[in-house]
């Protein structure tokens, strides 16, 4: 009776209001009489109206500015994806998508289309909100820096970096001598543009060398140290000579730019004086509350954009007053990242790419129309790589380094990317680079962003047959059985390193267990990385220690975790995978399938999977696209591991759905030996009691440890002994079709082990 009191209710308020409301519109075309009213209809049809309508909401300045951030943000993935997967950072791709999208490229091939999406009134928003994704980025740059390693670190390293200053810079200047009658602007004095080239030679990419470092695992050896310490010098002291250089040129000359230098170095000296001891009691107050509330956000925030604004009205640009902002955050390596994460999606993915575009469309490589003006980029190129990388190796050696150590800092020290493009963008703002050197410049610090990896991979192959001093000697015992266990958090790595254990625990000598985490390196920050670590490995390091077993740890921080996990395990001689199953987010409802489907046509490299059939349109796997791509492309047997509370597998059922699920047994055979473990093989569709061969390999286990496994051929499992088993092992192929068929087992199953053969 209630449900049809609330339906007349309903009913009766809808219509009710809705007639009032129609009475107030009717009695209020009464009160238009004498007024001059204007009608905004053309006059034409209704369609018309529409479409002319539909035309200026088209055009308005924030339709335009939304449809450019849709556009920028998906070119920009893209291109970041492809240089991923050539084995390049991703900020590349970002950087090649800015002059695809600039008249180089678009405009150069669909003029109409570029003027469209890209027109000179929309370009100043577009300015500003790269400005302000480059005010969160140098803050950001500013937070990655660990002062504490400088302090520690400083003697060679700081030698190395100051000399990857002074030599490209002193080159710069030289370079500008050549090169300024031809490409100076007019009216700029020499000492101005040469100052800027020269600083624009000098200046090395710190996220992006902080991120090569870490995705080749050199973060925890001598050299990473030395490298990422020379960065963070580098950082400091090239950010502190693009300030004087910027007020010099604003001023004139040097001694107009006194004042400018003096006001500076004040506001250096109130920043590191009294607002970083102000944020530090704040954050040691904010310690251990686990939330931060939004007042103390408040705070910080407002730190970054007074700091911004002092130095851009002192005028020495508002980005050196983000990049201190961050430096003289608290060192508690929880309460930046903390800032970080609310920071670093929105600068990066969203804000930032429009820098890139902005500076793409200044860039018009068309203006390089003569082989004369590519010999002078060629020229720029050169300078600039034998003032970093050269200049950087040399010190290196000099300073007793080894030869391979010492390129492999040179390499690094020249990598420029997004720093270079900032510095170049000033130039330009300023009135000091023309647009031909500008365009020079960007392909610059493109081709020496792009050529670290190809040279860290060339130093790599020419030292091949020597040692570095930073890698170990490798175990040259005899053959181990040697499991491999990849975990994504610390209580997946124990729960994998007892089921480990108990596959191999009366091997002694004979084993060798490796965990592995492998995180995604977006996700990481340099300053970081260490404390990540930690965290990661201290359960299993305590379960190993509960165990008495000797385990070897390994840390990878990854641009592509699946093919790196592929590669360190095809490489690596191992006997078996483990890991853990994850759920994918698209199973279990339509809308999931349907999600799943459109993560093909958006991630490039499902969507070439499905045209070339190695995978389905709509997800219907009972594994995610990571664990499916470990399957495809591992040549060892992987185990998936479903966890339930999984101890020990001291009791262990095997359900034998096919004979090409017999290899199962020699896993089950193992666990006996090891664990002393009570098998059960089932029997699901009797094809092991019409197969001798099968029949007498049981046989054999159970002459060697009797009492210890049991041929089942039982057709139908009781609920109570499925929860009495501690583990199932079952095939990749079975598993499917248990899913696929809704078994009743799934809800009552225990932990379960899915053991692929390859």
């Amino acid at each position: 009776m209630q449900k049809y009191r609330n339906i007349i209710f309903y009913i009766t308020t809808i219509i009710f209001f809705s007639g009032l409301m129609y009475w107030f519109f009717i009695e209020g075309k009464t009160l238009e009489a004498g007024e001059n009213i204007i009608s905004k209809t053309s006059g034409g049809s209704t369609w018309d109206n529409f479409v002319d309508s539909f035309m200026v909401n088209l055009h308005h300045p924030l339709a335009l500015l939304l449809i450019q951030i849709v556009t920028i943000i998906l070119v920009a993935r893209l291109f970041g994806w492809i240089c991923m997967k050539m084995k390049q950072p991703s900020v590349i791709g970002e950087m090649i998508a800015g002059i695809a999208l600039g008249p180089s490229l678009l405009g150069l091939y669909f003029p109409e289309f570029s003027a469209f999406l890209f027109p000179k009134e929309s370009l100043g928003n577009l300015q500003f909100l790269s400005q302000i994704g480059l005010i969160f980025f140098m803050y950001i740059v500013g937070m990655e820096l660990d002062l504490s390693v400088l302090r520690k670190k400083a003697h060679d390293a700081v030698v190395i970096s100051h000399a990857s200053i002074i030599i490209p810079f002193a080159l710069g200047i030289g370079l500008s001598y050549f090169i300024y009658k031809e490409f100076a602007p007019d009216g700029v004095q020499f000492s101005s543009f040469a100052l800027f080239i020269a600083i624009a030679m000098s200046i090395t990419a710190f996220p992006v060398l902080a991120r090569i470092v870490q995705e080749r695992n050199l973060q925890k050896t001598k050299l990473g140290t030395i490298v990422i310490t020379c960065a963070a010098a580098d950082d400091i002291t090239a950010w502190c000579i693009l300030a004087a250089v910027i007020a010099i040129v604003k001023a004139g000359s040097f001694a107009s730019s006194i004042y400018v230098i003096i006001m500076a170095i004040a506001y250096v000296f109130l920043m590191i004086k009294v607002v970083r001891p102000f944020l530090k009691r704040i954050a040691d107050l904010q310690t251990g509350k686990g939330i931060m509330s939004k007042s103390v956000v408040a705070i910080f925030f407002l730190i970054l954009i007074i700091s911004a604004y002092a130095t851009e009205v002192i005028g020495i640009h508002a980005l050196f007053g983000a990049f201190m902002a961050g430096a003289i955050m608290p060192e508690n390596t929880k309460f930046r990242n903390i800032f970080i994460e609310k920071v670093e999606d929105v600068a990066l993915v969203v804000l930032l790419p429009l820098f890139f575009v902005f500076t793409g469309l200044r860039t018009e490589i068309g203006l390089l129309n003569h082989g004369h003006l590519w010999m002078t980029a060629g020229l720029i190129i050169l300078v600039a790589v034998i003032g970093k990388f050269i200049g950087s190796a040399l010190t290196a050696k000099f300073l007793r380094i080894g030869w391979k150590d010492s390129l492999t800092i040179g390499a690094l020290m020249n990598t420029r990317g997004l720093m270079e493009l900032i510095v170049l963008n000033i130039g330009y703002d300023l009135g000091v680079l023309s647009p031909e050197i500008f365009a020079m410049m960007v392909i610059m610090a493109l081709f020496t962003t792009f050529m670290t990896g190809p040279s860290l991979d060339f130093i790599n192959y020419i030292f091949k047959g020597k040692k570095s001093e930073n890698e170990e000697d490798a175990d040259d015992s005899g053959r181990k059985y040697k499991v491999l266990l990849s975990f994504d958090g610390p209580e997946s790595g124990s729960t994998l390193l007892r089921l480990a254990d108990n596959f191999t625990h009366k091997m002694n000598g004979n084993k060798s267990i490796t965990a592995m985490n492998i995180t995604p390196v977006q996700e990481l920050h340099a300053f970081e990385m260490q404390d990540f670590e930690n965290e990661q490995f201290v359960d299993v390091v305590q379960t190993s220690n509960e165990l008495k077993l000797q385990i070897t740890t390994l840390f990878k921080a990854s641009n592509d975790a699946e093919n790196d996990l592929v590669n360190i395990t095809n490489k690596g001689n191992y006997d078996l995978l483990l890991i853990m199953l994850r759920r994918s987010i698209y199973e279990g409802s339509l809308l999931g399938r349907l999600l799943g489907f459109t993560t093909k046509i958006i991630n490039p490299e499902r969507l070439l999977n499905t045209v070339k059939g190695k995978s389905y349109m709509f997800n219907n796997s009972p594994f995610d696209d990571f664990t499916l791509g470990i399957l495809d492309k591992s040549n060892i047997p992987v185990g998936i591991m479903v966890d339930k509370n999984f101890e020990n597998a001291g009791k262990v059922f095997v359900p034998i759905f096919d004979l090409n699920d017999f290899y199962l047994v020699e896993y089950a055979k193992r666990l006996i030996n090891n664990n002393d473990s009570q098998i059960i093989i089932l029997d699901v569709v009797g094809q092991i009691r019409r197969n001798t061969e099968i029949r007498e390999l049981i046989r054999s286990i159970e002459q060697i440890a009797p009492n210890h496994i049991t041929l089942y051929n039982e057709r139908t499992i009781e609920k109570e002994f499925l929860e009495s088993q501690d583990l199932m092992l079952i095939s990749s192929k079975s598993w499917r079709s248990l899913i696929d068929s809704k078994s009743l087992w799934l809800s009552d199953i225990p932990s379960t082990l899915i053991i692929s053969n390859p």
